[in-house]
């Protein structure tokens, strides 16, 4: 893969290795999300997209290579700025504590305030518009206990969006959800003026909401750019070892995969 520079704005990883118990997890991978594009990380489990996602988050330092936003290394940067600019939604988020949904997305705001302080108009102006743009502005009075995991999902991205990042980065957050709340979770994420990097195992998802696909092999990056350009029968029998057929059916051209059986 040709190596290119880190543009000034944006967050950006350049060469970025990484082991953990004697095995390479990470093989020299640069990624650098388009400002404002959703981006969508592919790849077999074990390829290394959440631990690159950690790493673009700041939450694990590279062995080898750098990350940067705006064009300064992550690592020189205090973990408070970090966290005003990058938001980070898991697959799981479990609490023992009994919390409402506000308090949840109120949790967003703790970056912008200083220690042991009330929240302020502004913060409470950056909480409401969260539980506006999720939806959730009639339930912020709910306990978290008693939402489904769709909700807590949405829950969590609200979380994020409070943050008032201009990076989000989510790591499957489809899993374990119904095909009506990953529809509306991806459409709620493409939607917002953010960039977005999320790691995901359903093509098809990853080629109806995202601008670009970048995809991930045994640690290193195969592949990227948009999902037409990515998303082919031959890259697809190579990374994921089965046959598909792909057809530029989908809205705007957006390929549709099908599965073959095995032979």
């Amino acid at each position: 893969m040709t190596h290119t520079a880190a543009p000034a704005h944006g967050l950006s990883a350049e060469l970025v290795s990484r082991r953990a118990g004697g095995r390479l997890i990470l093989d020299g991978v640069d990624i650098a999300p388009p400002p404002g594009a959703t981006v969508g990380l592919l790849g077999p489990n074990g390829s290394g997209k959440s631990t690159l996602l950690r790493i673009l988050a700041g939450l694990l330092a590279p062995a080898t290579g750098v990350v940067t936003l705006d064009g300064h290394p992550l690592a020189g940067l205090g973990r408070r700025t970090v966290a005003r600019r990058i938001a980070v939604v898991d697959q799981h988020a479990v609490t023992q504590v009994d919390l409402s949904v506000l308090d949840v997305v109120r949790l967003g705001r703790i970056p912008h305030r200083r220690a042991w302080s009330a929240p302020d108009r502004t913060d409470e102006e950056a909480v409401a518009d969260a539980l506006r743009r999720t939806g959730l502005a009639e339930r912020s009075g709910q306990s978290w206990h008693t939402l489904s995991g769709g909700e807590r999902q949405r829950v969590q991205i609200a979380r994020a969006l409070a943050q008032q990042p201009r990076e989000l980065l989510l790591d499957e957050p489809t899993n374990h959800l119904d095909i009506q709340h990953q529809l509306d979770l991806l459409a709620l994420v493409a939607a917002l003026p953010v960039t977005s990097v999320i790691a995901l195992h359903d093509l098809n998802l990853a080629a109806m909401f995202c601008d670009r696909i970048t995809v991930m092999k045994a640690g290193r990056v195969v592949a990227g750019g948009t999902p037409a350009e990515v998303l082919t029968e031959e890259l697809i029998e190579d990374v994921y070892r089965v046959r598909a057929v792909v057809t530029p059916d989908g809205p705007d051209g957006r390929p549709s995969v099908r599965f073959l059986p095995r032979r």
